[in-house]
């Protein structure tokens, strides 16, 4: 083999392994390497996976592996990539592996409020006040609200909108927003904004209906990952999205059942539509996200502006979803480090309260292939009883909507 490797050539853009990714490598590149320095069975792992050829190829060449990227897009193409391949191995009759996606934003959080467990009670308290007290300021200021101190369950105020920030390492769940929606009504207050990480599944639209019909209104609102990035806080450039809406419908019939895509919706902003008219040049455009549509605005030359919207049904937003027909099925239990009555640190299996989602069925859209079809093959449970089924949206930007509802057979 030659020092360079010319024999290699550039993807060309009708190749099927073509994903449109800027930075995606040949898989004959990725081959040659893995071959050269791999046996079966083997573990790869890519920790900037980008388009996912590493992993596409490891698992071609029966090899296992682990895929990293702080890209939400990179994430995305590549399990979009991941599953074809095991569509293509499953075709021609070759063993293939299933896979799971770990989000690993939420353990970072926990190391941002993380507290030694092995300092004395009294000094892990005063540390964890001091934690906590430090990420309220943070989020609020990303906010733009001022803090609160004496108002439980709210920890600040935006204008007349009072606001309640959920934990830094598990979801806001409905007794929390329930807790916050009858303290605005003993206080007189007609508008709360509950902002956290995650969100216990099925919050929307029971609870803001629920809120409403007493007199609040109520948003859900997400806390971007940018609001660790001071600079982006500084810069008034963190932007908290809408929960997304989504409406699934189960249909049973025996011991079988399937799920249709009902409804789906967004709120994401991502300019100021006015600011950015005044800032067009006559003959010029720009696309944008602007009340949950995705626009064109064009300014003609003689300054007349013009705006047409790109998305227009609500499937136009999604780009993938997938199903798990049982998802209680399987706790996720992780491994804590804990005193026991000794004080000796130990190994201890926890539950974290949630389930680990398996891809039991799934449809996306691709390049070349545009269609997504909005009901699931039918699924057969084992026997009757009442089961949960969760289902995951993926929206073209990449963020994640989940839904549980439970049905009986």
């Amino acid at each position: 083999m030659q020092s360079v490797w010319t024999d290699i050539r550039p993807i060309n853009s009708q190749a099927s392994e073509d994903t449109a990714y800027s930075t995606q490598k040949p898989e004959s590149l990725a081959e040659r390497i893995l071959k050269a320095s791999s046996n079966p069975g083997d573990l790869v792992a890519d920790f900037f996976c980008g388009s996912g050829t590493t992993l596409a190829v490891a698992e071609k060449l029966g090899r296992k592996w682990i895929g990293c990227d702080l890209g939400r897009f990179a994430i995305h193409t590549s399990r979009k990539r991941l599953i074809g391949v095991q569509r293509e191995l499953k075709a021609q009759g070759k063993p293939y592996r299933s896979f799971d996606i770990l989000n690993l934003g939420k353990y970072e959080r926990q190391f941002f409020a993380g507290i030694d467990p092995t300092l004395p009670e009294a000094e892990r308290r005063a540390q964890s006040a001091h934690k906590e007290e430090d990420y309220l300021a943070l989020i609020l200021s990303a906010y733009k609200a001022q803090r609160l101190a004496q108002s439980p369950p709210f920890h600040g105020a935006r204008g007349s909108t009072l606001v309640h920030v959920g934990p830094v390492d598990a979801p806001i769940t409905r007794a929390a927003v329930n807790e916050a929606v009858e303290a605005a009504v003993k206080l007189g207050a007609t508008a709360v904004d509950c902002i956290g990480f995650e969100f216990e599944m099925g919050l929307i639209p029971q609870a803001t209906e629920d809120a409403a019909a007493r007199g609040v209104r109520l948003a859900l609102r997400y806390i971007p990952k940018d609001v660790f990035d001071k600079r982006a806080v500084a810069k008034g450039q963190v932007v908290f999205y809408d929960v997304a809406y989504l409406e699934v419908a189960p249909k049973v019939k025996g011991l079988e059942a399937t799920v249709t895509l009902a409804d789906f919706g967004v709120s994401y902003r991502q300019d100021d539509a006015d600011a950015l008219t005044g800032e067009l040049k006559p003959g010029g455009s720009k696309v944008t996200v602007d009340q949950g549509q995705v626009v064109k605005i064009a300014k003609a030359k003689d300054g007349t502006v013009s705006r047409e919207v790109l998305t227009k049904q609500w499937t136009d937003w999604i780009d993938y979803w997938s199903v798990d027909f049982d998802y209680h099925a399987k706790k996720e239990v992780i491994t804590v480090t804990l005193p026991d009555a000794s004080g000796r640190m130990v190994d201890r299996p926890q539950w974290t309260g949630g389930h680990i989602f398996e891809n039991e069925w799934q449809s996306f859209r691709t390049r070349r292939d545009r269609k997504l079809e909005l009901t699931s093959a039918p699924h057969t449970y084992p026997a009757k009883g009442r089961y949960a089924i969760a289902v995951k949206v993926i929206d073209i930007f990449g963020n994640d909507t989940t839904k549980v509802v439970e049905v009986v057979v």
